[in-house]
C-alpha cells in the first residue's frame, strides 16, 4: 500500500516528495495514520516488537527458525515465514550468518566481571544487591533505549534514563539517579550483562569510584539477569504495546508514570509478599 511505503520510509524522503511521487495526497496521507487499526495490523505491531525483542535477548544470534520456536514456546505461535519477512523488512540479521564476519575484535571481552550473583536473586535489605540493563523501545521510526537499576529488596525501580542513543552516558546517569536516591554503604553489588556500555572504562571507574562490587552475568545467559528482564516484559506488555506511543515526549511521560506511579507504588509483586515495592521498603523499615 502506498501510505504504508510512505511510513515506512519517513527520515529518509520528505513526506510531500513521496506523495508526490506516489501520485497521492498529503491530506488522504494524514487521514490514513489516523485510521482504526485493524486486528491484523495490531498483530503484526505486537509480534515486530516481540521479535526485536527476542533477538535482542538472545545477543542476535538467532535467525528466524529460532526465533519462531522461541516466541512460540512463549505461547505466541508463529511461522518461520511470518518471522523471516518482519525480519527481512526490518533488515534484521542473526550474527552468526553468512554475512558475519568473526573478526578478532569481535571476539575480544574487556573489563569483564565474575557474576557475583549467580541467580541468588534474594537481598537481606534495601542497597545490598542492585540490578541494572537496557531495552529497546520502538517509537513511531526509530528506536529509544532506557537503562533501569532496580534494588533486588523489593524489585524497586530505583534509577532509569531514557534517550535515543545507546551510548556509556545512558546507564551512567541511570546509576546516577539510583545513587542520589539511596543511601548506600560500600559493598552494594550491581549487576548487569556483558553489554559493551556496562564494560566501558568510565562507567567501570564511575562504580569503582562509588565502592560498588560489579557482577556481569555469563555469556549469552539471559537468565543470569531474570528480575530485569521480567520487568522490561512486563513494561512491554503492560505499558508500551498498548499504548503504542508516536513520540519521544510521548513515550517518556508514560514511562516515567509507570515506574514512578504505577510499578513502584501500585503494583503488587509476588516476590513482595503481594505488596508493592515502596510499600514493601516501608514495611521492612518499620519492623527493623
Amino acid at each position: 500500500m502506498k501510505y504504508a511505503l510512505i511510513y515506512e520510509h519517513i527520515g529518509l524522503y520528505s513526506i510531500t516528495l513521496m506523495c508526490r511521487v506516489l501520485g497521492v495526497s498529503r491530506s488522504g496521507y494524514y487521514r490514513w495514520l489516523e485510521r482504526p487499526i485493524s486486528t491484523r495490523e495490531a498483530r503484526r505491531t505486537e509480534m515486530e516488537g516481540l521479535i526485536k525483542d527476542t533477538y535482542e535477548t538472545f545477543e542476535a544470534m538467532y535467525g528466524a527458525p529460532r526465533l519462531a520456536k522461541e516466541l512460540t514456546d512463549l505461547g505466541h505461535p508463529c511461522s518461520v515465514n511470518y518471522v523471516a519477512k518482519i525480519m527481512s523488512d526490518h533488515g534484521i540479521k542473526a550474527l552468526n550468518g553468512k554475512g558475519f564476519n568473526y573478526s578478532h575484535h569481535s571476539l575480544t571481552m574487556h573489563n569483564v566481571s565474575d557474576n557475583l550473583l549467580w541467580r541468588n536473586f534474594a537481598a537481606s535489605r534495601p542497597n545490598e544487591k542492585w540490578t541494572t540493563d537496557i531495552t529497546y523501545i520502538w517509537v513511531k521510526d526509530r528506536w529509544l533505549y532506557l537503562a533501569t537499576v532496580m534494588d533486588l529488596f523489593s524489585r524497586r525501580i530505583v534509577g532509569w534514563s531514557l534517550d535515543t542513543s545507546m551510548k556509556e552516558a545512558l546507564i551512567s546517569k541511570a546509576m546516577g539517579m539510583a545513587l542520589s536516591q539511596r543511601t548506600t554503604a560500600p559493598g552494594l553489588i550491581v549487576h548487569s550483562d556483558r553489554g559493551t556500555q556496562y564494560r566501558s572504562q568510565a562507567y567501570i571507574d564511575y562504580l569503582t569510584a562509588n565502592e560498588i562490587r560489579i557482577s556481569m552475568s555469563r555469556k549469552g545467559n539471559c537468565w543470569d539477569n531474570a528480575p530485569m528482564e521480567s520487568f522490561f516484559s512486563r513494561l512491554k506488555v503492560e505499558l508500551i504495546y498498548p499504548k503504542n506511543y508516536r513520540t519521544i515526549e510521548e513515550a517518556r511521560s508514560g514511562i516515567f508514570a509507570y515506574i514512578e506511579i504505577f510499578y513502584n507504588r501500585k503494583r503488587r509483586h509476588s516476590a513482595n509478599d503481594g505488596m508493592n515495592p515502596v510499600a514493601f521498603e516501608e514495611q521492612a523499615a518499620m519492623a527493623a
